[in-house]
């Protein structure tokens, strides 16, 4: 090795090191001060969650309407309580038109919401949130789903090609094509900033909630429909907790800060690994190391829009890490492509 390679070796594993040393002092920080924050902060009572049998077809909506009464009575609880932001949260899911596979508002609070026919889907969606999603926060998780529900029901006109439309290659649903999507606030989620948002913990976790989830929908849909989780930020740790062997046809990691995986063959997936990441987006810069501390694995290992890697990466523009689900962007039209299974039609990043 050349004493210039050589140098520069040493010059990584130095800034490795300490970029290293800092996350793990702020881990030790984050771990004393966030739970003295937090005991200054009183959970809102709720209501335990509604008893439903797993639904079926014919069951849907006997389900949708147990969790809307489930959520008026968390309302009533949280405005009793004097949290007014929680009790606007819940009054807003128990609307009539709210489609409710789950819901439970204690704690952070969680929720699993459809959008559009799911008994009758031919594709459906599945959204999985990163960190620092829960009831109070719902609003900006829900709107990255109708984004996707728009586009995916968007008037089709007289295509040029299979998918593509006059207008300059909007993806549209072949004719008939009906589309679900299933927004899966199904754990709790870390705080952006502490010591489980670094660790797969909260993944593992969650991870048997989103591989029910997905039975649920086969039982639902009949096992006809296709089904694409799409994983963002931290959700992509949860996907990849949950892949092995999972009924799905694809999953797609957005924004992510890894898997814990070193390759997409290592999550044993029966589905095609997708993944992006925008040039605004900040995850970017995060090294992709990993490291031993205190019993657990900190940090999430290789990159998966690497070669390396070995998923499908796909274009996602110039957007940050918020901004995967955009109306307008190249990271949402590609994600209808591949919700609706136009895989050729997706461009490359």
């Amino acid at each position: 090795m050349s004493p210039r390679r050589a140098n520069r070796r040493r010059m990584e594993r130095w800034w490795a090191g300490r970029w290293w040393r800092t996350v793990l002092a702020a881990l030790v920080a984050s771990a004393v001060a966030l739970p003295l924050a937090g005991a200054a902060r009183p959970e809102t009572p709720a209501p335990a969650p509604a008893a439903t049998a797993p639904p079926t077809a014919a069951t849907l909506e006997t389900v949708y309407a147990a969790h809307r009464a489930n959520a008026r009575e968390a309302a009533r609880t949280a405005a009793d309580h004097g949290d007014r932001r929680r009790a606007a949260a819940d009054r807003a899911l128990a609307g009539p038109s709210r489609q409710l596979l789950a819901f439970d508002g204690r704690g952070p609070g969680r929720v699993t919401e459809v959008f559009g026919d799911l008994a009758r889907a031919d594709r459906v969606a599945v959204l999985v949130p990163g960190s620092d999603t829960g009831l109070d926060t719902y609003g900006r998780f829900r709107a990255a789903a109708l984004a996707l529900h728009e586009r995916l029901t968007l008037p089709r006109p007289r295509l040029r090609s299979w998918g593509t439309s006059m207008s300059g290659g909007t993806p549209m649903a072949p004719a008939g094509t009906r589309t679900a999507v299933v927004a899966w606030l199904g754990y709790e989620t870390p705080a952006t900033i502490g010591t489980a948002v670094a660790t797969t913990g909260r993944a593992e976790r969650a991870a048997p909630g989103l591989r029910a989830l997905v039975r649920d929908l086969r039982t639902v849909t009949g096992g006809r429909s296709r089904v694409a989780l799409l994983c963002h930020s931290y959700g992509s740790v949860v996907c990849a907790r949950a892949a092995a062997g999972l009924d799905v046809d694809d999953i797609v990691l957005v924004g992510s800060p890894g898997t814990g995986a070193d390759t997409a063959a290592d999550l044993r997936a029966r589905a095609r690994i997708w993944a992006a990441r925008g040039a605004g987006d900040w995850v970017g810069h995060v090294p992709h190391l990993s490291a031993g501390l205190f019993g657990t694995t900190v940090g999430f290992g290789s990159d998966p829009v690497s070669p390396a890697f070995g998923a499908r990466v796909f274009a996602a523009g110039d957007g940050g890490h918020s901004d995967y689900f955009a109306p307008g962007s190249p990271s949402l039209a590609n994600l209808t492509r591949i919700v609706l299974g136009e895989t050729g039609a997706v461009t490359h990043g």
